[in-house]
C-alpha cells in the first residue's frame, strides 16, 4: 500500500534471528531496533523456550512495543526470530504482522519474510481449490500453507518443495523446535547476512543489526543458499540451479542504512559515489550544494567534494513529524511539506542552489521543495538525483506506485523539470550508477544487479501481476 503523499519509495521489511543463546528475544528486539528504517508499520518477535513457541506482534514502532521487561517476558527462550514490516502484498492490518507462525504435523514452523512473492494468486488460488483456509491476506502465508501441505518426510525437504513453487524475490528466517533457518532467493534480490554473536549464529537482513548487539559478520548468505543452524553447527544447503546474482540495486541507493557493510564497503560509501559520478557528468555552475534530507546528505557530499561546489545544509528535516497527520482544512493541508522541511534561509538566499536527492518517483514533494527554496531567495534552484530515471514499478518488496504515477514513466526530462519547477533537473546515467558500485560498466548480457526500475528488465516472471493489476484497474 503506497502512500500516496510519499515522493520516495518504500520501505521493504527487515528480519533478524539469532539462536542458542540467553535473552535471545531482547537481542532481537535490539537487532529489529536499528532495522527499523526498513519499516515502520508494525513488529513482531516469536521465541523458543525448549518446549513451547511464544509470540508478541504489534502494530507501530520497535521502541513503542518491546520496551519494557512486561513484554520482553511473554517471550523466553534462547532461539528467537523477528520482523518489522511495511506492507507490500497483504493490507496493513494486525494479522498480516509476522513472524507468522503455525502448529504443522512435524511441529512448530514461525516464518518472518522480506520480499514479495510474483506467482501469489496462482498458488493461492490452487490451494483455496484444494481446502486450504487462509487467515492472512499476506503472502508469506502462502510459505506455511505448502510446507504444511507438502508430502515430503524431511521439514528441510518439505521447505525445498515449497521453494520450488513459489516464485520472487525473498529471504526468510524461520524458527523451528530444533532449527533455525536462514532462505535467500535464487538471484539473491532480498539481502539477508549471517553473524556470530559470542558463538551464537545470528541472522539478519542487513550487517548494522550485527553491530547493534555486538555480534560479528561472518558473510553474507549466498543466491539461492539455505542456511540450516542446529545445536550440531551450521549447513548449508545449495537445492536450485547455480544462476549468477542479482541483488537489488536500491539496497545500495536507498534502503540499507549507511552505515551497513554490503560488498565490503558500507553503504554511505557507495552513496558518496554516487555524488562524485553525478559532479562528474553534470557540469552546474552554482553557489552552494544542499541536501534534500535525510536521503541525499551522502550523495551531496559526494557531488560538494568532486564539484567543489561548498556544501550547505540549507533544508533542515524534522525528525518528530509521524507517518500521518490530520488535516482539517485545504488551508493547513498546504503546509503539509513544511512539517517535515524547513529552508535555512542564510544558507540559500541570493544563491545558485543545487538540491540534490537520491530519488525521485512522483514529483510532488520535490515540487514543493524547490518553491520552498525559491521563497526563501535563492537565484537559481537545480535538481540533481544520484540515480537514474524511476520509470517502471518494483514487484519484488519495494512498494511503488504504477506506471501512471511515476514521474519519469510519463514526462521526458524537460516536461519533469518544468513539473517541479527547477531550473534544471538531471539524473546519474545508468552506467554512471554502476561505476558508483564499483562496476566498470553495466553487462547488458547479465546486468550485475536487479535495475527493473530503471531499465524495464525483470528477473523474474511478473505477468501474472501485471494480469492482476490489468484486471482491477478495469473493475
Amino acid at each position: 500500500m503506497y502512500c500516496k503523499n510519499s515522493d520516495h519509495l518504500k520501505e521493504e521489511c527487515g528480519v533478524f534471528g539469532i539462536f542458542g543463546t540467553e535473552e535471545a528475544s531482547v537481542l532481537t528486539t535490539l537487532g529489529l531496533h536499528s532495522l527499523q528504517h526498513r519499516g515502520q508499520e508494525g513488529a513482531g518477535i516469536v521465541s523458543f523456550d525448549g518446549n513451547n513457541f511464544h509470540s508478541v506482534r504489534k502494530q507501530g514502532l520497535v521502541g513503542d512495543n518491546f520496551n519494557n521487561t512486561n513484554i520482553l517476558s511473554q517471550l523466553p527462550g534462547k532461539t528467537a526470530i523477528g520482523h518489522v514490516r511495511y506492507s507490500t502484498t497483504g493490507e496493513s492490518k494486525p494479522e498480516n504482522l509476522q513472524p507468522l507462525f503455525a502448529n504443522l504435523a512435524l511441529g512448530g514452523f514461525a516464518c518472518a519474510h522480506n520480499g514479495n512473492l510474483t506467482n501469489t494468486h496462482s498458488v493461492k488460488k490452487r490451494l483455496v481449490e484444494s481446502g486450504s483456509i487462509f487467515q492472512t491476506s499476506s503472502d508469506t502465508e502462502i510459505i506455511l500453507q505448502l510446507v504444511a501441505r507438502s508430502n515430503k518426510k524431511k521439514l528441510i525437504d518439505k521447505l525445498i518443495d515449497t521453494l520450488n513453487q513459489i516464485k520472487g524475490a525473498y529471504s526468510l528466517v524461520i524458527l523451528t523446535n530444533k532449527k533455525l533457518i536462514g532462505v535467500r532467493d535464487p538471484f539473491g534480490i532480498r539481502p539477508l547476512v549471517l553473524g556470530d554473536k559470542d558463538g551464537s549464529p545470528v541472522l539478519a537482513s542487513e550487517t548494522c543489526a550485527l553491530d547493534m548487539i555486538g555480534a560479528k559478520y561472518v558473510r553474507d548468505i549466498e543466491n539461492g543458499e539455505i542456511v540450516v543452524i542446529t545445536e550440531q553447527g551450521i549447513e548449508s544447503i545449495k537445492p536450485f540451479k547455480n544462476i549468477s546474482e542479482r541483488p537489488c540495486i536500491f539496497e545500495r541507493i536507498y534502503f540499507a542504512s549507511p552505515d551497513s557493510i554490503v560488498g565490503d564497503k558500507t553503504v554511505y560509501t557507495y552513496r558518496k559515489s554516487l555524488g562524485i559520478e553525478l559532479a562528474k557528468e553534470n557540469n552546474i555552475s552554482a553557489d552552494v550544494v544542499v541536501p534534500i534530507p535525510d536521503s541525499g546528505v551522502s550523495a551531496a557530499l559526494g557531488f560538494s567534494q568532486k564539484s567543489s561546489i561548498p556544501f550547505e545544509l540549507g533544508i533542515i528535516r524534522s525528525h518528530y513529524v509521524g507517518r500521518t497527520f490530520i488535516e482539517p482544512s485545504q488551508s493547513i493541508r498546504q503546509f503539509g511539506v513544511k512539517l517535515k522541511h524547513s529552508v535555512n534561509r542564510s544558507c540559500i538566499e541570493n544563491k545558485r542552489v543545487i538540491l540534490i536527492d537520491d530519488s525521485i518517483v512522483r514529483g510532488t514533494t520535490a515540487s514543493k521543495i524547490v518553491k520552498m527554496v525559491y521563497e526563501a531567495g535563492a537565484k537559481e534552484v537545480h535538481l540533481g538525483i544520484s540515480c537514474p530515471p524511476i520509470k517502471h514499478p518494483d514487484f519484488y518488496g519495494i512498494d511503488t506506485p504504477n506506471y501512471d504515477e511515476l514521474i519519469a514513466s510519463k514526462s521526458n526530462i524537460e516536461e519533469m523539470t518544468k513539473l517541479v519547477g527547477a531550473k534544471s533537473l538531471f539524473f546519474l546515467s545508468l552506467n554512471g550508477t554502476y561505476k558508483a558500485m564499483g562496476c566498470k560498466e553495466r553487462n547488458k548480457k547479465s546486468p550485475q544487479f536487479t535495475d527493473h526500475c530503471f531499465t524495464g528488465e525483470y528477473p523474474i516472471d511478473i505477468s501474472e501481476i501485471l494480469k492482476i493489476n490489468s484486471t482491477n484497474d478495469h473493475r
